[in-house]
């Protein structure tokens, strides 16, 4: 009970951990264009983080969810050990994620918490513990991803200059900045439906595992909500309600470093173009959620903007930077299955 115990709140921490680190998904073109202050951002943001719990619940289920659990699913006939392959994933992705978010580099929470439970399950069971046909498509995002995002902005900013191009620039600049609200209003509500609902689909599994143990039926409070669980996941509604929670109060947080150069030093970032990037990174996030697939905001917003900058010139984007993003998004699964190893063994030490 104590491993189920810890894992819940583990997953509870990661995602308040990754509101703050991921806060610049959503909110960094809608401050660097001063539509609003940073402090108007996080909660406008934060806000819409929380309401999407209430979409997943009663409209679009929780497939993202579905995904993770498949991802370590043969963990739960582990019993015990797979509880401490689930801690140790867990410990490993909230590591690479505050060092990250202390180097202010805008990494994927998604793929670290992925890169850790494979690399902890590895390191307990063997390659036969990772459901890998799950985690190669995932992977397969990391490239996929920022490039969708990056042909959307593009596409989405080249048909919005076309549609206004007799438009005079003070008349467009006052109406996207008022757009940029619903834009970023829109990718939040994706984010939180992304984000949230991985560390849902690691209690379910986690409350599989214990089940394996045979020690008893789960307590009340761990009984999985029947609502939930005709939606495929096998939590309590409240274990659920809560990493959405712990979210949007982790967004509240903020995460300056990282907005600094989401916001600026990427691209330039004009309303007109802040609008089409999240717009462009809401829509990408639609499809992959439509397809069950986690994958990082990070990564989407990233090439949204690095789209939507590109249409001015090349050489409006800081591929540099961008360059440097790039490095952290391709060893963010190594380096968390590497963190997520080394856990596992010194957990089962301990033990």
């Amino acid at each position: 009970m104590v491993y189920l115990v810890t894992i819940i709140v583990l997953c509870i921490c990661f995602d308040f951990i990754n509101g703050f680190h991921d806060a610049a998904n959503s909110i960094a073109t809608v401050v660097s264009t001063k539509v609003l202050t940073p402090f108007q951002a996080v909660l406008w943001a934060a806000g819409f983080n929380f309401i999407a719990f209430f979409i997943a619940k009663y409209l679009i289920g929780f497939g993202v969810a579905e995904t993770v659990q498949k991802t370590v699913t043969a963990n739960a006939a582990y019993g015990e050990t797979g509880l401490m392959i689930m801690i140790g994933g867990l410990v490993a992705a909230i590591i690479w994620s505050l060092f990250t978010w202390w180097r202010g580099i805008p990494s994927s929470s998604s793929h670290t918490l992925i890169g850790g439970l494979v690399g902890s399950a590895v390191a307990a069971k063997g390659w036969a513990a990772v459901h890998w046909a799950t985690v190669g498509k995932i992977a397969m995002f990391i490239v996929a991803a920022p490039l969708i995002g990056l042909v959307a902005g593009n596409i989405i900013m080249i048909l919005t200059m076309w549609i206004f191009r007799r438009a005079k620039p003070h008349y467009m600049d006052r109406w996207f900045r008022r757009l940029q609200l619903l834009s970023s209003a829109f990718l939040s509500l994706g984010h939180g439906l992304n984000d949230s609902t991985k560390e849902i689909g690691v209690m379910a599994c986690a409350i599989g595992a214990y089940l394996q143990l045979g020690a008893g039926s789960l307590p009340e409070v761990l009984q999985p909500s029947e609502s939930l669980a005709a939606l495929g996941i096998n939590v309590p509604e409240w274990a659920a309600f809560a990493c959405f929670t712990a979210i949007a109060v982790g967004t509240m947080s903020g995460g300056w470093k990282i907005i600094k150069t989401m916001g600026n030093r990427i691209t330039k970032i004009t309303p007109v173009e802040g609008f089409c990037a999240q717009t462009a990174g809401a829509l990408t996030l639609c499809v992959t959620q439509a397809l069950k697939i986690p994958v990082s905001t990070t990564h989407v917003i990233s090439g949204s903007i690095m789209g939507v900058g590109s249409v001015k010139r090349m050489s409006a984007v800081r591929w540099g930077v961008s360059l440097d993003m790039i490095t952290a998004w391709i060893i963010t699964i190594p380096v968390s299955a590497l963190i997520g190893a080394a856990t596992y063994a010194l957990i089962t030490a301990i033990a």
